[in-house]
């Protein structure tokens, strides 16, 4: 675990964070601050608890020590919830969590249990709870195997991903219960947006934001990494994993540091800084790239995806230049999102550096076309870590995530033209079989033409 705030979170306590491992206890229960107080001394964790703030002074323990901690026989053994307040020590372990933010959006409980090894997770909600909203959140979320009888779910999932469904669950607000499922989606994204903005690191610095991407990728890959340089590399196998290899890539520098005590204002969906660059140039291609980290169980992709979150980019895409070839090996093709503007599928550097087949970025069009997204277009562009996987041979786009003025203090972001990006990696990877399809053969008809000349 690589914080404590979403430790707590996924223990089910509602502790507001103020800054790094200090935390605003005025909300939680007197019982439940006592359980957590117990908790921390038996793991020897220095704290300081005085006038409702909680202060860490201890790095964050492993998830799997506090779940010993915390699972002490019998616990749960009460499991119809007739208590407003919800003592999180009369709850099941794995379950305390979810149970506490079904709660607070409004999805009142009457009984639960995980399961305890032997059978899958249970969740009862009293009458006036409407079973259509509880479908919604598990369709947002991904669960895809769950069975409702009456105010009842069993989640046919292991129990341990019930402390993911937690974490999941505290990006919600009580009032997103009354949006639309893609209106829900887009209010997440835009949160994940507004938290990358506001994170510094320009070039040489990247050790917040790459933090950030660190924590929010535990759980969603199955193998992450920083090399040497200080570039996040990560991958996910999708499906049956005999598909396309995919590589989406965004880069963690902004080319100057943010202005102290600067807001991030917002104007519909255009959002601008009160001083000094938004950021946007690249934290909205980050944040493009973990929301469809999430995206990825959820979709009819068959294959690896690799990620890369370089660094550097800014001064001479070094972070780039520096990954190892190795795991560039197999990538069918690349999309970085880190372009001006909307609509931009950039195919060369300026008209004369060709980053992909003509035909690779028709397919692309096309892609967008029938998605329903509209205005995406083949165009030239300038430099970006797209020149990098170019020059290994990989079919490669940069495409546009909505910033315009970038490197100044009157960069503007359209956050609905960056989700747009997402609409259209999210409609790519339900194409992951065509895309290999192109590929190869782009690459079949190159061999041939090659064997003409010779």
């Amino acid at each position: 675990m690589r914080n404590w705030n979403r430790l707590f979170v996924r223990q089910g306590f509602l502790l507001e964070e103020i800054n790094e491992g200090v935390f605003d206890c005025q909300n939680e229960s007197r019982e439940n601050i006592a359980f957590l107080m117990e908790t921390l001394e038996e793991l020897f964790v220095d704290y300081v608890l005085a006038n409702g703030v909680l202060k860490i002074l201890s790095k964050t323990v492993l998830e799997s020590e506090w779940l010993k901690a915390v699972n002490f026989d019998f616990r749960g053994r009460t499991e119809i919830l007739q208590s407003k307040t919800l003592v999180l020590k009369e709850l099941d372990t794995y379950m305390a969590g979810a149970i506490r933010q079904l709660n607070r959006l409004g999805l009142t409980t009457s009984y639960c249990c995980d399961g305890h090894k032997q059978r899958h997770p249970r969740i009862g909600f009293v009458n006036e709870v409407d079973m259509e909203k509880v479908k919604k959140v598990l369709k947002i979320l991904g669960v895809s195997r769950w069975q409702i009888h009456n105010q009842n779910i069993t989640l046919g999932s292991d129990r341990h991903q019930l402390l993911d469904l937690a974490e999941q669950l505290s990006h919600f607000s009580p009032e997103m219960m009354e949006e639309s499922i893609e209106e829900i989606k887009k209010q997440l994204f835009f949160k994940e947006l507004e938290t990358c903005l506001l994170i510094d690191g320009e070039s040489g610095y990247e050790d917040s934001i790459r933090e950030h991407v660190l924590n929010r990728l535990d759980g969603l890959v199955d193998h992450v990494a920083v090399d040497c340089k200080g570039n996040i590399l990560a991958q996910k196998v999708s499906g049956h994993g005999r598909g396309s290899v995919i590589l989406l890539n965004a880069h963690l520098d902004t080319i100057y540091g943010f202005d102290e005590g600067r807001q991030i204002l917002k104007d519909g969906n255009i959002w601008t800084s009160s001083k000094g660059i938004l950021g946007a140039d690249d934290r909205a291609g980050v944040a493009v790239l973990l929301e469809l980290a999430k995206e990825i169980p959820n979709s009819k992709f068959n294959g690896t995806v690799i990620f890369i979150f370089t660094v550097e980019e800014e001064i001479g895409l070094v972070g780039a230049k520096n990954v190892a070839e190795y795991f560039l090996w197999d990538v069918d093709a690349a999309f970085v999102a880190d372009r001006r503007d909307h609509g931009d599928i950039v195919t060369s550097c300026g008209g004369y550096l060709d980053f992909c087949d003509e035909a690779f970025g028709t397919f692309l069009e096309d892609v967008a076309k029938d998605a329903g997204l509209e205005g995406w277009k083949c165009t030239a562009g300038g430099s970006s870590d797209t020149r990098i996987w170019a020059s290994q041979g990989i079919q490669s786009v940069n495409l546009s995530v909505g910033y315009q003025n970038e490197h100044t203090s009157d960069e503007v972001l359209d956050v609905e033209a960056c989700y747009g990006t997402f609409q259209l990696l999210s409609a790519i990877l339900n194409e992951g079989k065509e895309v290999m399809k192109v590929v190869r053969n782009i690459s079949k008809r190159d061999t041939n033409t090659f064997k003409q000349l010779v």
